[in-house]
């Protein structure tokens, strides 16, 4: 992966306005169960940071992925993982397949306003029944002349109470699974539309997440993206960067926490030594540099195919269920050199812990990621004989 002076830039640009306008401001969030989702898109917006790769005519910068991983991973730098998830939403989760097959009409209704921080995005795909398993979703939308009528409930959706809309996946047929979804633009003021309470989440807890309910919620036929029938062949693809979202962001969240461990372990002294003098914790952070930077090199690889075009079904998903299980390992490891210290909830470990479990669940648990690496490598059982 080349890097050029716009790549510096945008990351030393993400890098400050995360010193400058978040860190400060998380342990407030956190403590307060959500983060003020339009002031800080809005900023975002501002600085061209939720358009990177999407269409100059809505108000993107039209650059490939490598400038959108970059900031990214400083966005992993935030110190707590709800608020970079949710900016994740905005970008690589909700209004990817928005941009590439919504009509001029609905990308200037939705996609414009959103990437201009003027409008909270969401995804409504998991269901009560069907996180993993998006074939299984229940969800409806039934013509009714120019109108669908939308009935069901969505589950675990971030950024829902602050949400203007949601991309929602719904059955739209009586067809097979695989064809009979589409993808609808439904705003949050629809009629028809109440929520749950906040979840109480073991982590990501400024991000702001709850169970929506469709009662008979009606919305124009035109707000469908791309042609009916084709969303779950849109939504694998949207799994595709979110994914990718997903593990470009644990590496920067993997450096800062081993980073803040070293210097902790510089500081703490046992026995009247540093810890950082003992040479099973300095070969231990050894090592997970090393994992870290092995995660980097299969996120840097499966972003350049993803700019050629290629399809990063393989790479993404091994890049996913290994940011999910090094994320835990990192983690883990990091905070038993904090000690006591690190069983605090307060602690910045205690916290990158509980958020971080979370990569390895959302967007297709590791067990979804390892049968599509059997799949895609032809390493599937042998069928048994009758």
């Amino acid at each position: 992966m080349q890097f050029t002076p716009e790549h510096d830039a945008l990351r030393r640009t993400t890098k400050q306005f995360v010193e400058t306008q978040i860190n400060p401001f998380v342990d407030e969030w956190e403590e307060a169960g959500i983060f003020p989702a339009h002031e800080l898109f809005k900023k975002m917006g501002d600085l061209g940071l939720l358009g990177i790769c999407k269409p100059v005519e809505n108000g993107g910068m039209g650059l490939d992925y490598s400038y959108n991983m970059v900031v990214v991973e400083e966005l992993g730098r935030i110190n707590c993982g709800g608020v970079p998830m949710a900016i994740g939403v905005q970008t690589d989760m909700a209004t990817p397949a928005l941009a590439r097959f919504g009509s001029p009409e609905l990308r200037a209704k939705y996609l414009t306003p959103a990437i201009a921080g003027e409008m909270v995005a969401s995804i409504a795909v998991s269901e009560p029944h069907a996180g993993s398993d998006v074939a299984a979703i229940k969800t409806t939308a039934v013509k009714d002349g120019d109108d669908y009528i939308i009935n069901g409930t969505k589950m675990w959706i971030t950024n829902s109470t602050q949400a203007d809309f949601f991309c929602l996946l719904a059955n739209t047929s009586d067809d097979k699974p695989h064809v009979n979804k589409s993808m609808i633009i439904v705003p949050s003021n629809a009629v028809g539309i109440s929520f749950s309470k906040k979840l109480n989440k073991m982590g990501m807890r400024s991000s702001d997440t709850a169970q929506i309910f469709f009662d008979n919620v009606r919305v124009p036929q035109s707000n469908r993206v791309g042609a009916e029938g084709m969303g779950f062949m849109m939504q694998m693809m949207q799994f595709q960067e979110e994914r990718l979202y997903g593990a470009a962001n644990a590496i920067g969240g993997m450096e800062a926490c081993i980073e803040k461990t070293i210097d902790y372990c510089r500081e703490r002294t046992t026995f009247g030594q540093p810890l950082i003098d003992n040479q099973v914790i300095h070969f231990r952070f050894a090592e997970l540099r090393t994992e870290v930077e092995c995660l980097r090199a299969l996120v840097y690889q499966a972003c350049e195919q993803h700019i050629n075009g290629q399809d990063v079904t393989l790479l993404a998903s091994m890049a996913k269920l290994k940011a999910g299980r090094l994320m835990r390992e990192v983690t883990d490891s990091c905070l038993q050199y904090w000690g006591g210290m690190g069983f605090m909830w307060e602690n910045p470990i205690a916290r990158a812990y509980r958020d971080g479990r979370l990569i390895s669940i959302g967007g297709g648990a590791d067990e979804i990621m390892l049968g599509i690496i059997c799949k895609l490598t032809n390493t599937l059982p042998s069928k048994k004989k009758k």
